[in-house]
């Protein structure tokens, strides 16, 4: 199936129409000189996600997100956060996307016909997801924004009982990887990173398979929206559940990057920075394997020691 949403970072150049990056003038200080240069800013701004929604005659509109993003792939982090907040569990169950504030028949999409590669215009800062007639939305879920920031206050505990009410069925995991193919990830994803190259800025998230090969790769200024452009690109595919797939953070792992890995059907997760004990207790709880702290010549493993192949273990 084609992949329909919006453009991908990947499939086009950085240029100076790109609107990912703001370019200013600064004073660059070395020593005790200074001279004026120009510099790269990685753009931010706000995305409104709108659900339109209910049987046909009783249709509801609903303001559900907001969230502060890097311009770009619009339409795939707005599936990929539904997605992972479990509202949509396959991509028929969308019946269109747009900008809804343009009345311009080339910023939608219709389902029907999967069309692809839409332009990003400033402002567009409004995604609109139509929904078939059958699907259940759960405003509960929505309205309480899926349980927790690092900052909200719910205890572990609820947010485990939470996730355990909308994620899919445990599997088995037999997904391994080699100790060398880990060591090989993050200059993989650095390397692609093109965004990132020119602001220094942006965080990434990558797609890959078991033997270490980049399939899927997006940045932006919030890592949860990193990770949720490339579910949704995934999903927008009908490529979910990502079961043998390998997701590497280029920050920390968190709670909320956890569950949406889980409910992708991610098998290894991989972060180079640090894991939080909440996403400790997802990996442990739903048989995930989780790295964190990797570096050229070291990590750490949290989850799934026995599918990390070709190490030599000792007691030191």
């Amino acid at each position: 199936m084609d992949t329909f949403g919006a453009e991908t970072n990947q499939d086009r150049d950085i240029s100076d129409g790109d609107h990912s990056l703001e370019r200013v003038v600064i004073d660059r200080v070395a020593g005790i000189s200074s001279q004026q240069a120009e510099d790269c800013l990685a753009a931010e701004e706000p995305l409104e996600i709108q659900l339109d929604y209910g049987p046909s005659g009783a249709r509801a509109l609903k303001s559900i997100s907001v969230t502060m993003r890097t311009p770009g792939n619009d339409f795939e982090l707005a599936v990929g956060f539904l997605m992972t907040e479990g509202v949509v569990q396959d991509v028929n169950d969308i019946r269109r996307i747009s900008y809804p504030h343009r009345g311009d028949v080339s910023d939608s999409v219709e389902s029907a016909d999967r069309k692809t590669a839409l332009p990003y215009r400033s402002r567009n800062n409004v995604v609109l997801i139509e929904l078939e007639t059958d699907v259940t939305v759960p405003l509960a879920t929505l309205e309480r924004n899926f349980y927790t920031t690092s900052s909200c206050g719910i205890c572990g505990k609820a947010s485990l009982l939470a996730l355990q009410t909308v994620c899919p069925p445990r599997r088995e995991n037999t997904t391994t990887i080699q100790v060398e193919t880990v060591y090989t990830l993050p200059s993989s994803l650095r390397n692609a990173q093109r965004v990132f190259d020119r602001t220094g800025g942006l965080h990434g998230a990558g797609l890959f398979s078991p033997e270490g090969k980049l399939l899927g790769l997006r940045e932006d200024v919030g890592r949860h929206n990193a990770v949720d452009k490339l579910l949704g690109s995934e999903f927008l595919a009908d490529r979910t559940p990502l079961r043998h797939r390998v997701l590497l953070l280029s920050g920390r792992a968190s709670f909320e990057l956890l569950q949406k890995a889980l409910m992708s059907g991610v098998s290894i997760v991989a972060a180079v920075g640090a894991p939080s004990n909440l996403a400790v207790q997802v990996a442990r709880e739903f048989d995930i394997t989780l790295i964190g702290f990797l570096r050229q010549d070291h990590f750490n493993i949290y989850n799934g020691a026995a599918r990390v192949l070709g190490r030599s273990t000792g007691n030191g």
